[in-house]
């Protein structure tokens, strides 16, 4: 699954992994109610690697979790959408806007491999000082540049250079920085 081979979506040993990124989510979003300082804690159970100085806003929404790396000083803001069945990367001092969605599965265009609960994935990065406006959707196997900036609702299906303005659907380079 992490190499983007084929996999069977609704495997009893997936579910497992997605139940405990389920509960710890759960859990993360009962104690930011509470404390939001002290829930990054949990926050960096559910995460693979969530740098001490990254902050993420509550609720997120994961597959697993554990395939996500948080670099330092990002914040990540409320309604983040993380399917991390491949690996998904968020670089140093990036800005995650509301409600977010980094989806890295893909599914067989032919029926019958989707008949078959056949998936696949591709990786996501997000490199250094990069700011995602709310509500942008990533797809996979795209990698955004570093200090690039994807405005409010884009979509972004190909990869960003880095150092530019990208907006719209599908998001296109409007602007270098």
């Amino acid at each position: 699954m992490l190499a983007g081979d084929l996999y069977i979506a609704d495997d009893p040993e997936i579910f497992e992994q997605q139940q405990r990124a389920a509960q710890l989510s759960a859990r993360f979003l009962a104690a930011y109610g509470d404390d939001g300082l002290a829930a990054q804690e949990i926050a960096r159970e559910l995460f693979g690697s969530l740098d001490e100085t990254a902050f993420v806003r509550a609720p997120v929404y994961v597959d697993y979790g554990s395939h996500i790396t948080v670099g330092a000083r990002t914040f990540v803001n409320a309604g983040l959408t993380a399917l991390d069945v491949a690996p998904i990367t968020i670089g140093a001092d990036c800005q995650i806007g509301p409600h977010v969605q980094l989806l890295t599965p893909t599914h067989p265009v032919e029926p019958q491999p989707r008949r078959d609960k056949l998936e696949a994935a591709k990786p996501i990065t997000i490199e250094d000082n990069v700011w995602l406006g709310g509500g942008v959707i990533v797809l996979p196997g795209v990698t955004i540049g570093e200090n690039s900036v994807i405005g409010a609702g884009a979509v972004v299906t190909r990869d960003v250079p880095a150092n530019s303005v990208a907006v719209g659907n599908p998001a296109r380079v409007v602007k270098s920085i």
